[in-house]
């Protein structure tokens, strides 16, 4: 069976832990990653590990909690977006340092947009702290990098899933994971996780809760910094000729996070719709989803079940193709 693989990974906010445990399913088994383009979470995992720095990043995103996630948000007044994601590539600048893409030992892509000239930009040389930056900045929510006369936003606005990027590699096959994937029906993350890590995640989940620190009150935080990005959720100035109902006292932050929340939702709607189509355009050899419903695009905090559920659909993909490749040779 050959061996040589040119991975593709995908936009998808947290579901992009996923990336990990696909990428320790590939390594059991014995694949070796020749080439990777990654846009968005996909371009933070595959340049990471790119630069041999995976396991650092493991060790770190698998202790952080709903809180620690929270810190890591850092609001700024620009016009250009609400968020700086300077704390989170500090910490990326720790691991990885400044390595430049073409010293990289697996060849790398990271894939953004030019807001200017609409167009992709492929990031195949120079800093690859300023690619991945570049490739994850959601736009309105997180700054762009302006680079010469580019304004440049997240690769998924027009590539969530950059297969391209690989077909010039000198691999035996193409696997992409697609973390915006479309089900007919919402499945959670612990209906798709083995039975084991399933009751895993309920339990911690449960502990959290009992401790004071689950999700509710994380949800609390999220509100109060949501107001903070996008203000009180007022809409003076209003031309369209509707009304917004008046929100009760003290809820003006639930507002103001019912507009992040739609922000990021409509921008998932179009990352799952576009990469259905460049998966149909251009089939990898083996296709991983990773289905958008299986958790929120900013619940960082769920890095050990994500990564298990990678590993336990890449395992699923991978024996399918395998035994392609068995029945072929032999009945051939």
């Amino acid at each position: 069976m050959s061996k040589r693989v040119a991975l593709v990974l995908g936009s998808g906010g947290a579901r992009g832990y996923a990336h990990i445990g696909v990428i320790d399913e590939l390594e059991r088994r014995g694949y070796e990653i020749v080439a990777i383009a990654g846009c968005s979470m996909g371009a933070v995992i595959g340049g990471v590990h790119a630069a041999g720095q995976l396991e650092g990043y493991r060790e770190w995103v698998t202790q952080l909690d709903y809180f620690d996630v929270l810190r890591l948000v850092d609001v700024t007044w620009s016009p250009m977006g609400a968020m700086r994601a300077s704390k989170v590539m500090a910490r990326l600048a720790g691991l990885i340092g400044e390595q430049q893409i073409e010293s990289l030992p697996i060849p790398f892509t990271a894939v953004a947009t030019d807001l200017k000239r609409q167009r992709e930009v492929w990031f195949q040389t120079g800093s690859l702290l300023r690619a991945i930056r570049a490739s994850m900045a959601v736009p309105g929510l997180i700054t762009p990098v302006h680079q010469g006369d580019q304004v440049l936003v997240d690769g998924g606005l027009l590539n969530p899933l950059p297969i391209i990027p690989t077909v010039a590699a000198h691999a035996d096959l193409i696997l992409a994971v697609n973390a915006t994937a479309q089900t007919h029906q919402p499945v959670t993350l612990e209906e798709l996780l083995p039975d084991a890590e399933a009751a895993e995640e309920r339990e911690r989940e449960a502990r959290l809760e009992a401790e004071g620190r689950g999700l509710g009150e994380w949800f609390n935080g999220v509100r109060d910094r949501a107001q903070k990005m996008f203000g009180n959720g007022s809409d003076n100035g209003n031309e369209a000729g509707w009304r917004e109902e008046k929100a009760p006292p003290g809820r003006d932050s639930v507002r103001a996070w019912g507009k992040l929340d739609i922000m990021l939702t409509s921008f998932e709607i179009t990352q799952a719709a576009l990469a259905k189509y460049k998966v149909a355009g251009y089939p990898p050899d083996v296709l991983v989803e990773i289905p958008k419903t299986v958790c929120g695009a900013y619940e960082f905090h769920r890095a050990n079940a994500l990564i298990c559920l990678g590993r336990h659909l890449a395992a699923q993909a991978l024996d399918r193709y395998e035994s392609l490749g068995r029945g072929r040779a032999e009945g051939g």
